[in-house]
C-alpha cells in the first residue's frame, strides 16, 4: 500500500521547532518592553525637565520641597503651575507649566524630585534594562543635564 502523509516523528520535529522559535520570540518580546518602558522614563524626565526650565525662566527659580524628596506624578504632585506642584483636581490645575505630571510605566512609579532652595533641583529615576545610552540603574536629572 502507497498511502500518503506526515509520520508521528515529521509531526513532532515541526511542533519541537515551533516551540523553540516562540520561545526566542517571547523573550526577545520581553526585553523589547523592559527597553521601550526605559525610554518613556527618559522621556518623562526630560518632559519635566523643560517644564521646570520654563518656570525658571519666568520666576527666576525652581518650585521647591518642603519634604527631602516628592513623588512627580503621585495624586499631590499631578502638575507644575505658577506656584509649584499642585494635586490632581486643585484649581491650580491645568496649568501653563505642565497640566499632568507624568508618573513612571510601571504601577506605582513614581520621579523623585528634590529642590530645597530653588536654585537648583534633582530628579531621579530607575532604569531596568538601560536605553539612551544609559545603563541598568538610577538617572539624574539636574538642571545642568542627564546623568548616570
Amino acid at each position: 500500500m502507497n498511502k500518503k502523509g506526515f509520520t508521528l516523528i515529521e509531526l513532532l520535529v515541526v511542533i519541537a521547532i515551533i516551540g523553540v522559535l516562540s520561545t526566542l520570540a517571547v523573550v526577545a518580546l520581553g526585553s523589547a518592553r523592559q527597553k521601550a518602558n526605559d525610554a518613556k522614563r527618559l522621556s518623562d524626565i526630560k518632559q519635566v525637565q523643560t517644564a521646570l526650565e520654563l518656570f525658571y525662566t519666568d520666576h527666576s527659580s525652581y518650585p521647591t520641597t518642603t519634604a527631602i524628596a516628592i513623588d512627580l506624578g503621585d495624586d499631590t504632585h499631578a502638575c507644575l503651575n505658577t506656584s509649584g506642584f499642585h494635586a490632581t483636581g486643585s484649581t491650580e490645575c491645568p496649568s501653563p507649566y505642565m497640566g499632568l505630571v507624568p508618573k513612571g510605566p510601571d504601577a506605582n512609579e513614581y520621579y523623585d524630585y528634590v529642590s530645597t532652595d530653588g536654585t537648583g533641583y534633582t530628579i531621579h529615576g530607575i532604569l531596568t534594562a538601560g536605553a539612551g545610552g544609559f545603563a541598568i540603574g538610577t538617572v539624574t536629572a539636574t538642571e545642568s543635564g542627564m546623568s548616570q
